[in-house]
């Protein structure tokens, strides 16, 4: 039996994955900043004086929580344990953004409205997301694995992996030697000169390499590099503004799918750490992810957190507690000190692309390395609808790019080149409808066929509500349908598919089973 090893807060693999979550909290920040700033039009005190304290606030409480509880685990197993990744929730940052607060901006041209919308919306992800973590146990208990991975895979692969990769082959000059050392060091086993982190050389070569191309904007540099003090202030009485109107319950199509999607993706999140070696209780761990959200909703910001993707390779990194005490303490002086420009300017988002595309890697690798070889095809199946998702996302912006969207343009002009209603019905709630498929194919698998009948089922729910395979196409955007009218056709095909599953397999059952050889 191996000797139990002492819990150290710090260890090598800390400054690793430190950088590895840092850069990727810096790009939500960014985003925030850019989209509140330039989409919504608020003005530079509220998005630095309100909203980003509140983010730090959320980030601060969850990465402390996370990094005790893999103490914790560390004191109970004796064992290296790595926290749970945390950070801001990327989809429902652009949900909020776009389906909350930019339609008060439109209607009523009042940022400061449209705020207290993103604060009532994030406070109702944030109930949604603890109240089901009394129920997720279960959820986690009867769901094969190779459908929760299966849909962290697909992920991982389209909006980490291929994001990231496009930034590196953009500008091979600067992304390629950085990409260098990580392939080298957590790919092929190589230790750096001085045994450096390879994140952190990784980050130094990237920036040295941009700004010694003149890549870097130093006027840009300069103007960022004031400090101004932001403490976190209580934006409860901001927040219940919000529901002296009805106005808020035109958000509930918004807000419900959201505060599910968050609650689903943790979860899998969690099954990903237990794979890797670190199992995490489910209730606490998502019932904190709640809390963070509310928190993030109480001190003024607008956007839900989530327990990340990644843990699997912060793990093989070496990382610990430390690297999620680093990051919600770096996270924290940015927001509050008005730093998030600075830093911007700084670092290229190439100098850490290197870090996130192996991140995307080791997780899609995991999907395929920690489930029962058979369930293969239901980790391939899994991996569609998330190929699906970035694929509409990649063509929405490319028609925006040009003035157009596929509103403006009709369904039918894809007739001939692209069947276009597929990939919407695939992309509305695709991390739901990865999980049903993959379930259902390890189900067929393992010959379990009354399971595969009920998830079948499950699936017909939710089409029926528009969960799944809802939407409609306005001039703007593509927004979901609920309703048992909106998705009939899949209601229908699921419980088809159902009956199938229940009376062939049962026949199947009575027939001794017969080898594939």
């Amino acid at each position: 039996m191996a000797e139990a090893q002492a819990f150290r807060w710090w260890h090598r693999g800390d400054l690793d994955g430190f950088f590895g979550l840092f850069v990727d909290n810096l790009i939500q920040l960014i985003l925030i900043v850019q989209l509140c700033t330039f989409v919504l039009g608020m003005p530079a005190d509220l998005v630095y004086g309100r909203i980003l304290p509140g983010v730090a606030v959320s980030l601060l409480l969850g990465n402390l929580f996370y990094a005790w509880q893999a103490r914790r685990l560390h004191e109970r197993t004796g064992r290296p344990a790595t926290a749970l990744p945390y950070g801001v929730n990327t989809i429902s940052l652009f949900a909020f953004v776009l389906f909350v607060m930019l339609p008060v901006v439109k209607t009523t041209g009042d940022a400061a409205l449209a705020w207290q919308m993103g604060l009532a919306a994030c406070l109702g992800s944030g109930l949604i997301e603890l109240g089901g973590a009394w129920i997720a146990a279960r959820v986690k208990r009867i769901t094969p694995r190779a459908a929760l991975l299966a849909t962290l895979a697909g992920i991982a692969l389209t909006f980490i992996s291929m994001d990231f990769a496009f930034r590196i082959f953009a500008d091979p000059l600067i992304g390629f030697a950085p990409l260098a050392l990580i392939l080298m060091r957590y790919v092929g086993g190589m230790r750096l000169p001085f045994d450096m982190p390879a994140g952190l050389a990784a980050v130094l070569l990237g920036t040295l390499l941009a700004w010694g191309l003149g890549r870097m904007d130093g006027e840009a540099l300069a103007a960022a590099a004031s400090i101004s003090l932001h403490p976190p202030v209580p934006a409860i009485g901001d927040m219940l503004g919000a529901f002296s109107s009805t106005q808020w319950l035109a958000f509930l199509s918004v807000i419900l799918p959201m505060g599910l999607f968050n609650l689903v993706g943790s979860l899998q999140n969690l099954e990903s750490a237990e794979a890797a070696g670190d199992e995490y209780p489910v209730k606490s761990s998502l019932a904190v992810n709640g809390i963070g959200t509310i928190a993030a909703a109480c001190f003024g910001s607008c956007f839900p957190t989530t327990i990340y993707i990644g843990h699997p390779a912060w793990k093989r990194m070496g990382a610990g507690s430390g690297y999620s005490v680093a990051n919600g303490i770096a996270v924290t002086l940015l927001c509050c000190l008005g730093l998030v420009g600075l830093v911007s300017a700084l670092i290229p988002i190439e100098a850490g692309a290197a870090i996130l595309l192996w991140i995307g890697m080791v997780i899609a690798a995991q999907a395929f390395e920690d489930t029962d070889r058979t369930h293969a095809p239901a980790v391939v199946i899994g991996l569609i609808p998330a190929m699906a998702a970035w694929g509409l996302m990649m063509l929405e912006n490319g028609l925006r790019a040009a003035g157009q969207s596929i509103g403006s343009i009709g369904e039918q002009a894809f007739a001939t080149i692209l069947p276009i209603s597929g990939m919407l019905s695939l992309e509305r709630g695709f991390i739901f409808t990865s999980m049903l498929l993959g379930a259902m194919t390890a189900c067929l698998i393992d010959r379990h066929y009354r399971a595969a009948a009920g998830w079948a089922g499950f699936a017909a729910l939710c089409s029926a509500t528009g969960i799944i395979h809802g939407y409609s196409i306005t001039p703007q955007a593509i927004v979901n349908a609920y309703g048992p009218m909106a998705a009939w056709p899949f209601t229908v095909g699921y419980l088809v598919s159902a009956l199938l599953f229940l009376f062939l397999g049962g026949y199947a059952g009575k027939r001794p089973v017969q080898s594939d050889d």
